[in-house]
């Protein structure tokens, strides 16, 4: 066992936690942070990215203890006094989800990508949401959405 100290959506914890605990695990079952979705438990969907320090992480095969420290940052976080994260806006304005399963860890990616390429063209956009499997659409209105997003946080 092992205690932690983390910052989650800017809220300190300390949490006393196993050796092998995995973040997801105590997101949602510990701290009942549920929009961290878990799709494979081996970090094959990016159903369960969340933001630790400011990157993007599967949080299905990150251990908690590692975050020690740490500001993490889930979907719950992202919305600000009542109004949506301008991705979320934008997933929401461009129909950039369908059962919404994959959409949070999605979401998170898109977020981590704009905060590293504020302009990417489709291709890049395509390239760094690889690692996150949407079952339900083309992908055409997710791309949509994180340029349209883009442009809302260039202020264009």
């Amino acid at each position: 066992m092992a205690v932690i100290k983390i910052n989650i959506n800017g809220k300190k914890i300390v949490k006393e936690v196993s050796n092998n605990t995995i973040l997801s695990d105590l997101l949602r079952d510990k701290l009942s942070l549920t929009g961290t979705h878990v799709g494979c438990d081996t970090s094959q969907c990016g159903a369960c990215v969340v933001h630790l320090n400011g990157n993007s992480v599967k949080s299905c095969t990150t251990l908690a203890v590692d975050c020690d420290g740490g500001d993490i940052t889930t979907i719950e976080g992202l919305a600000k006094n009542g109004k949506l994260h301008p991705m979320q806006e934008a997933f929401k304005k461009n129909h950039g989800l369908q059962c919404g399963f994959c959409t949070p860890g999605m979401v998170m990616s898109a977020v981590d990508l704009l905060q590293k390429n504020k302009n990417p063209n489709e291709k890049e956009i395509r390239d760094w949401l690889e690692g996150n499997i949407c079952r339900c659409t083309g992908y055409q209105n997710i791309v949509a959405a994180v340029k349209d997003a883009a442009s809302k946080m260039q202020g264009n």
